[in-house]
């Protein structure tokens, strides 16, 4: 495994993890309700879509290269 690989390797699973970490605050957020579910679920989900989208770019990239 190269350096490069390497470190996309571990910005995946710091993606994976922070895009989880997301998704259950959101979860929490919804099941609790109230005031602060109606101003930070949207903000929440949106990250959480933004997270994935920037996991699985790294993963193609990490795909690529290894390929590659």
């Amino acid at each position: 495994m190269t350096t490069t690989t390497a470190f996309l390797t571990t910005l995946v699973i710091i993606g994976l993890v922070a895009a989880f970490a997301a998704l259950w605050w959101g979860l929490g957020s919804m099941v609790f309700g109230g005031a602060y579910d109606r101003k930070q679920a949207p903000r929440l989900m949106t990250a959480r879509v933004a997270l994935q989208a920037l996991t699985l770019v790294l993963i193609f990239v990490a795909l690529y290269l290894a390929l590659a």
